[in-house]
């Protein structure tokens, strides 16, 4: 029976970020271990009534602390580019490249200076986790790409197929044609594109390739993508013992690109949504 396309796409959700997907405090905590010690000596200056002459003593002393000075600007490298009228300077706080006193008029003018002596703060340990935490949000986008990915793979398991033998996981079409000797050149453009799939599962005689992606926005990304999907879908039916499967979701992506969508909807017999998973695809497919 076919499917209505407007009632599979009011089943898409909005989101589907896990536990994990906000901060990944495993990273945070070593990226804070890797500095801890000279934090904490940098420490010893929050509330100094006499700041530059502590700080070149303590540099003088452990200059190994002045790495820790750019995550201090929530800045990741060894190496901080600063201009103004007084001339331009391309600190380098693992090797030092300037004396101690161009180090001061830096900290002085990043106001790093009056954070640590003013008792803005009263712990470094404490405000660098807060930085890395800030940091790592930019990681999100990393994590929310793997999420959808995550999610069939657990399906996939549940179905009871295992990796490495009844399903593949970022499989390449020349890796497919040489494992299970098929020509899919029909797909690859004579050989001259190397499509990369994020599953690949072998049931029976027919050899299943699937995509999986996840959308929380719109932009032209989707419609290029369902167009390129629905190439691949028309292409892989003149395959024999060769399918293509797509599972995709995200309401807030693809109702504006609903058109293109539905497009491919209607040529490709094996697209999916979150709640065709939950509803048990994987198990009818597999």
């Amino acid at each position: 029976m076919k499917r209505n396309f407007n009632e599979w796409l009011n089943t898409f959700k909005s989101s589907i970020c896990d536990y994990s997907y906000y901060v990944d405090f495993e990273k945070v905590y070593g990226n804070i271990e890797k500095i801890k010690v000279e934090l904490n000596i940098l420490n010893s200056l929050i509330g100094s009534k006499n700041i530059e002459y502590d700080f070149e003593k303590l540099i003088n002393e452990y200059p190994q602390v002045l790495k820790c000075v750019p995550i201090l600007l929530a800045v990741r490298g060894r190496e901080i580019f600063a201009i103004d009228g007084d001339g331009e300077y391309l600190f380098n706080f693992y090797k030092p490249n300037y004396n101690i006193n161009e180090y001061i008029i830096f900290m002085h003018k990043t106001g790093l200076f009056g954070l640590i002596s003013n008792h803005i703060i009263n712990n470094l340990v404490d405000y660098v986790t807060g930085v890395e935490v800030g940091l790592d949000s930019n990681g999100r986008k990393n994590r929310g790409g793997h999420l959808m990915e995550n999610l069939v793979e657990d399906h996939l398991i549940k179905a009871g197929l295992v990796k490495g033998e009844t399903y593949f996981k970022e499989m390449k079409l020349s890796a497919i044609e040489r494992k299970w000797n098929i020509d899919l050149s029909g797909i690859s453009n004579q050989g001259k594109a190397e499509k990369r799939f994020d599953f690949v599962v072998k049931k029976d005689k027919t050899i299943y390739a699937i995509e999986t992606n996840f959308y929380t926005g719109g932009g032209s990304k989707l419609n290029e993508t369902a167009r390129s999907y629905k190439t691949i879908a028309l292409e892989a039916k003149e395959i024999d013992g060769f399918a293509f499967v797509w599972f995709t979701d995200g309401a807030d992506g693809w109702k504006s690109a609903r058109h293109n969508l539905e497009e491919t909807f209607d040529v490709l017999e094996n697209m999916y949504c979150i709640a065709d998973l939950e509803n048990g695809i994987v198990d009818k497919l597999f």
